[in-house]
């Protein structure tokens, strides 16, 4: 799907989806649970229905009505090879490997996209020296074998989606295990919003540092009914467009006590000299005298493309480094960024692990091409707020993969035309 897109900034006010991040964690632990549980879930992407497909496979019951999902949890895991559809997303393969393993079943996970090109090393290792059987043929993904408690160890620095998968499945196990994550624990954020899953479903647990000691025989307990809190991944976008706007913008749906990462979007816009404030669940947003800064992407890789956005329409120099991670997502994303800001007219210089961007007034607009990645989409979405010619989108349809509805919030602010 083509689209073009009036340049000019947007005002007015959008309320966001649910944390994509959260559902997956909480549909997992009602699935593993002990009763029926409903989660209350505005907005329902590509990726949650990932996770929903999967763990029905596994054997839980889901029904999905309007925003409201009630999950029957996993009685036995049906028997044979189950199909495990995965998309595109890694959450889904990540977490719900070690979990295949920890249940004993034998599945395969269906991949697409660059999702069989993304990293599994080292947790497929370690899982098989503790019991499974994983091998990979083509796009599919196979396991047999019953994970086995005892000591894991992980580095930090890798994928937080493995320490993740692993504090979800290890309390399932008979015995006792122990997790040491070793090295700088990146996107340290994603951990802690699994440990408020685990705390929240009354799992036992302790952290000593980066060392976690996980009891066995333990199946989560969460309350009959939850709700998913708003997405601060996806209101990102939103409000970087309230930066780039003198009369503002109000994002609606963001807890303030929220565990999220992507939740330091607030205070890089800060840096960058938004004008920002919170009242309840809303942030409203102005733009301020932009300037370049420093960012620190390894806590924080998926909100990279639309910040270099802020960066290319900030006075002085940006330079985001810790950034490798992020050829390994649903494209390369320092390339496909750079792609887009030097498209828009932008100036962009793309380095091993990271971007070096310098700033001007305006950007002139063009044509983006999103190559398949939902947040370059929705970051060219943001160019055309400080664009003074239209920007056309090649393949908007990939924002179904996190927000399915980002085009119709989009089109709902007000704003300039061309």
């Amino acid at each position: 799907m083509k689209l073009m897109l009036a340049p000019g900034p947007r005002h007015g006010a959008v309320k966001v989806p649910a944390s994509k991040s959260q559902a997956h964690r909480l549909l997992i632990c009602t699935a593993l649970g002990q009763r029926e549980t409903e989660l209350v879930c505005d907005g329902f992407s590509r990726d949650i229905a990932a996770t929903s497909e999967c763990l029905r496979a596994l054997g839980a019951e889901i029904s999905i009505d309007g925003s409201l999902i009630r999950v029957r949890p996993i009685g036995r895991v049906p028997g044979g090879l189950c199909r495990l559809p995965c998309g595109e997303s890694g959450s889904t393969l990540r977490f719900l490997l070690p979990i295949a393993g920890a249940l004993g079943a034998e599945a395969v996970f269906l991949r697409e996209g660059r999702l069989p090109e993304r990293p599994l090393a080292p947790l497929d290792d370690e899982l098989r020296a503790h019991g499974m059987r994983i091998e990979s043929r083509g796009k599919e993904l196979f396991c047999s074998g019953a994970l086995r408690s005892g000591f894991y160890k992980l580095p930090g620095n890798v994928s937080s989606q493995y320490i993740s998968g692993l504090l979800m499945a290890l309390p399932l196990l008979d015995g006792e295990s122990c997790l040491s994550v070793r090295g700088r624990l990146e996107s340290a954020a994603y951990v802690t919003m699994t440990e408020d899953a685990l705390r929240l479903s009354d799992i036992v647990f302790d952290r000593v540092g980066n060392d976690f000691r996980l009891p066995g025989g333990q199946r989560p307990h969460l309350p009959e009914r939850l709700q998913v809190e708003g997405d601060y991944s996806n209101a990102a976008f939103f409000l970087c467009m309230g930066a780039l706007s003198d009369r503002g913008l109000r994002v609606d749906g963001l807890s303030a006590a929220s565990s999220q990462g992507d939740r330091a979007v607030l205070e890089i816009l800060k840096r960058f000299g938004a004008a920002l404030s919170m009242d309840g669940d809303a942030v409203c947003v102005k733009r301020g005298e932009l300037r370049g800064c420093e960012i620190d992407a390894s806590p924080i890789p998926d909100l990279i493309p639309v910040l270099s956005v802020v960066a290319a329409l900030a006075d002085g120099e940006t330079r985001v480094h810790n950034a490798a991670r992020l050829r390994l997502k649903e494209s390369d994303r320092l390339r496909s960024t750079a792609d887009m800001l030097r498209a828009l007219g932008g100036e962009v210089e793309e380095l091993p692990d990271g971007l070096v961007i310098e700033g001007r007034a305006k950007l002139s607009g063009g044509t983006v091409d999103a190559c398949g990645d939902h947040r370059i989409a929705m970051a060219a979405a943001t160019a055309a707020c400080g664009c003074v010619s239209p920007v056309t989108v090649i393949g908007a349809e990939c924002v179904e993969k996190s927000y399915p509805r980002f085009w119709r919030d989009f089109e709902g602010l007000e704003g300039a035309g061309p």
